[in-house]
């Protein structure tokens, strides 16, 4: 199982810890796009999914377990969909060069060898955990009582609040992707630091890792 951490050698390097979904790949935009072969729209009136997917045809609302569904098939299909964010996978084999890293997927189970194939495809072959579960207690397990240097990128508030609280001394970085529904996404601390781009976030990496 992906989500078992027995699977994940680190070594005695400092520790990335990355979310993959709309930080690593695109998922917004290609949602929006999958969601049309389906005869529905996204419509960005809220920060969530359930609630602003509507029928192409009247603009009904989609119900929850509709929109769950539609998820679910999505990442069944994501290897037709997803593709990386410019600079990404350079600048994450770059990191790896002096650094452990692994990605935490929010995502479930269930779909962890196709995430996983079409990482590889990527060439994006650090280790993956995929789960559900909250990202800081998964954070703290893989981290251990190792006196090194962590960071932790994603583009999610929760999640970051999440590690923040279980890995204190944790840089937190939030990369958000340039997309319109992000507008409505709550301000993350004072504790997490904002970027734009991949390259803003290693910079932000090394120098922590250097300090």
């Amino acid at each position: 199982m992906l989500t078992d951490l027995d699977h994940i050698r680190l070594t005695d390097r400092p520790l990335i810890v990355c979310d993959v979904d709309d930080v690593v790949l695109q998922f917004a935009a290609p949602f929006e796009s999958f969601l049309q072969t389906r005869g529905h729209r996204l419509l960005p009136r809220s920060f969530k999914l359930t609630g602003n997917i509507v029928s192409g045809a009247d603009e009904s609302v989609i119900e929850a377990l509709a929109v769950k569904a539609l998820i679910d098939d999505f990442f069944v299909e994501q290897e037709r969909w997803q593709t990386p964010f410019a600079d990404a996978v350079d600048t994450i084999h770059a990191l790896g060069q002096d650094a452990d890293l692994v990605f935490l997927t929010a995502m479930p189970p269930r779909h962890a060898e196709v995430r996983r194939r079409l990482l590889d495809q990527l060439t994006l072959t650090f280790p993956m955990i995929a789960t559900e579960e909250a990202k800081g207690p998964m954070v703290a397990a893989l981290l251990g009582n190792r006196p090194l240097p962590v960071a932790f990128v994603d583009d999610m508030v929760h999640n970051l609040h999440s590690v923040g609280q279980h890995v204190p001394d944790c840089l937190l970085i939030y990369l958000p992707p340039p997309l319109e529904i992000f507008r409505f996404a709550p301000e993350p601390p004072e504790t997490v630091r904002r970027v734009g781009t991949w390259a803003e976030a290693s910079e932000l990496i090394r120098s922590h890792f250097a300090g």
